[in-house]
């Protein structure tokens, strides 16, 4: 069921984690351990809020981007990795997707969490006297209601909404602002504009990405990540699929992601209610198997869905 890394997978990995050492030796920022956990920094950003409910007493390193994570975890310079990767407003988050998918890493718990958004700034202003807006292109989205409002302003995305704060603050200018979660608001001295700037009640799903596969998750609460490659025929993606609806599986997602080099082919990333154990799932995956061109599995863990 999942296809071993080829050798050109093994050399790009090599070369990753040999660049992550090479970089983390001329870093003087805090250096992870094999038993810390790593995110995007800096802090104040909501994936450090997923790291800490993920892991409550471990030491929680952040790091410069999605990228240092993966490589950290790869090459085993942290123990985990918290990584956001769905958005209940701006769906997929496509960077962790495509990680997960370019590395021998897997998924190996998930959090929920709910998303409150603040307007803050280095000093109270009003809202027409606002001419930049600065976060994370999915708090951004997750926002366009308070854009609307500002059409005077310019919106440039940060790497996190952390970033967008602090850029903001050492900027000093009033006119200048940032979407931030209201924790970031004291640690980089600004003021709150306004509470509450999301279009409506948001949530994100954060997972923990690690360099090994989980098989002991309880069979009933187990749910299985994997991505897939249709061969190129008319009704591939049906074929691909339908195994799992004649087997009553639930398929949560359904995430298609471009293939590098290669314009106008895509490969599939989903999600399935099941243990790949359960004789129903495994299956299924048979099936899909004989159906496509590659199958991996990505991860196994226990679900949690946000109730409506």
């Amino acid at each position: 069921m999942t296809n071993p890394p080829t050798t050109a997978s093994r050399r790009t990995e090599r070369k990753g984690a040999a660049a992550w050492r090479a970089l983390r030796a001329a870093d003087p920022s805090p250096r992870p351990t094999s038993a810390s956990v790593v995110y995007p920094g800096p802090a104040g950003t909501h994936t450090e809020a997923a790291a800490a409910a993920l892991f409550p007493s471990a030491r929680l390193v952040p790091l410069a981007g999605f990228r240092a994570v993966a490589d950290a975890v790869g090459g085993v310079e942290a123990a985990h990795g918290v990584l956001p990767i769905e958005s209940s407003l701006a769906a997929a988050v496509s960077e962790t997707h495509d990680l997960l998918y370019e590395r021998d890493l897997s998924i190996v718990a998930e959090a929920v969490l709910p998303i409150h958004h603040c307007l803050a700034g280095p000093a109270r202003v009003s809202l027409d006297a606002i001419r930049a807006v600065r976060s994370h292109p999915s708090a951004l989205d997750q926002c366009r209601n308070l854009l609307a409002r500002l059409p005077g302003a310019s919106v440039i995305a940060a790497p996190t909404t952390a970033d967008a704060a602090r850029q903001v603050a050492a900027e000093a200018d009033p006119s200048s602002v940032a979407i931030v979660r209201e924790e970031a608001v004291a640690l980089y001295g600004l003021v709150v504009l306004e509470d509450d700037v999301g279009d409506s009640p948001a949530f994100t799903r954060f997972v923990t990405i690690a360099p090994y596969t989980r098989l002991d998750v309880p069979h009933e609460s187990a749910h299985t990540a994997f991505t897939f490659l249709t061969k190129h025929r008319p009704g591939a993606l049906h074929a691909a699929i339908a195994p799992f609806a004649e087997a009553k599986l639930d398929l949560l997602r359904l995430v298609s992601r471009p293939l590098p080099a290669t314009p106008w082919k895509y490969r599939f990333d989903a999600v399935v209610v099941g243990h790949p154990l359960e004789p129903s799932v495994r299956l299924a995956f048979r099936q899909l198997a004989a159906a496509t061109r590659e199958l991996r599995v990505v991860g196994v863990y226990e679900g949690h869905e946000v109730k409506s």
